[in-house]
């Protein structure tokens, strides 16, 4: 099982967010997706987030908070425990991301662009102030087939 991060940067009523475009045999491509990546060897989730953050978008995160975990299950991607953080602070600018293309989007626009079912469930958790949540997702190729919140079973769309 891999460990991975993702962090909303907020700025006024916008995320800063990553369209998914660059990379070749991408499960993300053509995805709007907060920025993040793989925990690696020796990191702690905040260690992997602050160094993500800085290598894809050129900020340094002043300002982060964890807020939750999010644990995908999937026939066929490698499971996935995912760390979710917010930051309203940040220093730096905008670099090029080698990943896809970064914009800054109206928190009112996120929930319709193209991105996995299950991020629309805890983009709502996070602009409701939740924290501390632990949410499992079980996909089916790229069908969202189950979802819990801190073990209670949500209703799926997809279902």
């Amino acid at each position: 099982m891999k460990g991975t991060t993702l962090c909303y940067i907020e700025r006024g009523g916008e995320y800063l967010m990553l369209h998914r475009t660059k990379k070749k045999n991408d499960a993300n491509h053509d995805k709007w997706l907060g920025i993040g990546g793989h925990i690696e060897p020796g990191e702690t989730p905040m260690d992997c987030i602050l160094r993500e953050v800085r290598e894809e978008t050129g900020l340094t995160l002043v300002d982060c908070r964890a807020r939750g975990v999010v644990r995908f299950r999937s026939d066929m991607y490698e499971d996935e425990d995912m760390y979710v953080f917010t930051a309203t602070e940040y220093e730096g600018e905008l670099i090029t991301c080698d990943e896809g293309d970064l914009e800054w989007i109206d928190r009112d626009a996120l929930l319709a662009l193209p991105m996995w079912e299950g991020d629309r469930i805890f983009l709502k958790l996070l602009r409701d102030g939740a924290s501390g949540f632990d949410l499992s997702l079980r996909y089916a190729g790229e069908r969202l087939i189950e979802a819990a919140l801190d073990g209670q079973k949500l209703e799926v769309g997809g279902m």
